[in-house]
């Protein structure tokens, strides 16, 4: 087996920090910049050179005793010409009666007059572009490097590609990491909501499973000497904009439940529409916004005394089980999101005020779960489903109800990839 080709020195260093970088998180990617930014004098190796003035005979001779050498710069008063290809010149030079013609002729003859030559300071990136204009032959053949458009050396293909792929792997674990971290974040934020949901109800449960590493849903919850107050959203998109989103949103809900309370979930629902619409600019469709985004999302108030549920629904549907009852009822509310370019700034969403017995049970979700294509039609899992699975483990804690229902979710989902984030509340009124 033959041995891989070696890595230039510089190559090799670069591949080795970084390896270091990527592999200790510790690692400031600020270290980097020890190197300096990677250039095409990193991949430059010295190389033996001919001039026009020489044969193919001296190529013969250069070729045969540097085995490793792929192309054989041309040069000119120091300054590159050409490059002759191993592989061309020994397929051509092996036809028959060439090597008698050719091999007291000009070195010239067989040469790419016109290789792709880069100065040795060019970017790394920019050196890529160049060698993809240039197509195959500069991975198969290498590429001239100069300084001061004198010959420095050469640069083989596969050394750049092997730079390229340490790049992005570096680029990525950066990435990676920033997105990790806004995660922890972002979980920091619904923490608050959960503690208070515990501390003030008594069979409850909460499931937030973003389909990336951060998400585009998130929910809420305050307690109040009252009642209680939880809302349910669903932002645009998912991943790093959808939490960008979610940002947005949980500022404007805060803020709208500081001024005006939480027992109007409807006039909630306006005032946090009407926020997101001036934050992102998007004040009606004629302004031309470059974004139209906002949420689906279920506001709940409940009153302790009155043991009343308010709530208001902007394409999010809320599931209520009453004890004794077989069927599922659904309080579907208006088919308008918040804050998007056509939802109208003076519009309302209602009021639904329902009494509720004890032991009622309450689902509240994204569309993330009730979408979710699976099952042996691949059609989605939908609300009938959902009802069913509530009906049958209705008698079970509400923690061993949601674990019953995730895992039914999830046989159905069976190898189909997520299509969305996915938040349901499930409780049990006492």
């Amino acid at each position: 087996m033959n041995a891989l080709p070696r890595l230039p020195a510089a190559v090799s260093t670069f591949c080795a920090q970084t390896a270091i970088v990527i592999n200790n998180p510790s690692t400031s990617p600020a270290s980097m910049s020890t190197w300096g930014r990677p250039s095409a004098q990193m991949l430059s190796t010295e190389a033996p050179t001919i001039t026009s003035a020489q044969t193919n005979a001296d190529v013969m001779q250069i070729f045969g005793r540097h085995r490793e050498l792929i192309s054989l710069p041309v040069l000119e008063e120091d300054r590159p010409i050409g490059l002759i290809s191993r592989n061309i010149f020994m397929s051509q030079m092996s036809r028959p009666y060439y090597r008698e013609l050719y091999e007291r002729k000009s070195s010239i003859a067989f040469m790419d007059k016109s290789p792709l030559i880069v100065e040795a300071d060019t970017p790394i990136e920019t050196l890529a572009a160049r060698a993809v204009e240039h197509g195959n032959k500069t991975l198969a053949d290498g590429f001239i490097i100069v300084k001061n458009d004198r010959f420095l050396g050469v640069g083989a293909g596969l050394d750049l590609m092997h730079v390229l792929a340490e790049l992005q792997a570096e680029k990525n674990r950066q990435i990676m990491q920033s997105i990790d971290y806004a995660s922890t974040i972002q979980r920091a934020m619904l923490s608050e909501s959960v503690n208070a949901m515990h501390a003030t109800l008594t069979d409850v449960d909460i499931v937030w499973a973003p389909r990336d590493v951060v998400g585009g849903d998130f929910y809420h919850f305050r307690r109040y000497d009252d009642g209680w107050f939880a809302a349910i959203a669903d932002c645009t998109g998912h991943g790093v904009p959808g939490a960008f989103l979610t940002l947005i949103a949980t500022s404007s809900l805060t803020h709208a439940l500081n001024q005006y309370g939480p027992r109007d979930p409807g006039r909630l629902m306006t005032e946090v529409s009407n926020s997101i619409k001036l934050t992102l600019g998007q004040h009606s469709a004629i302004h031309h916004a470059n974004s139209n985004d906002g949420m689906d999302a279920a506001f709940l108030w409940f009153e302790n005394d009155s043991n009343t549920l308010t709530s208001a629904h902007a394409s999010l549907p809320l599931l209520l089980l009453l004890p004794g009852q077989e069927k599922i009822q659904n309080i579907r509310g208006e088919r308008t999101g918040l804050g998007y370019t056509d939802t109208r700034v003076d519009m309302s969403w209602t009021n639904h005020r329902t009494r509720l017995p004890a032991e009622t049970v309450l689902c509240c979700c994204t569309d993330g779960l009730i979408d979710q294509i699976g099952g042996p039609k691949n059609i989605s899992y939908g609300r009938r489903r959902l009802g069913q699975t509530l009906l049958r483990h209705r008698e079970s804690p509400i923690a061993e109800l949601t674990r019953q229902l995730m895992d039914d979710f999830q046989t159905y989902q069976g190898p189909q990839p997520r299509r969305d984030d996915l938040t349901a509340l499930i409780l049990r009124l006492h």
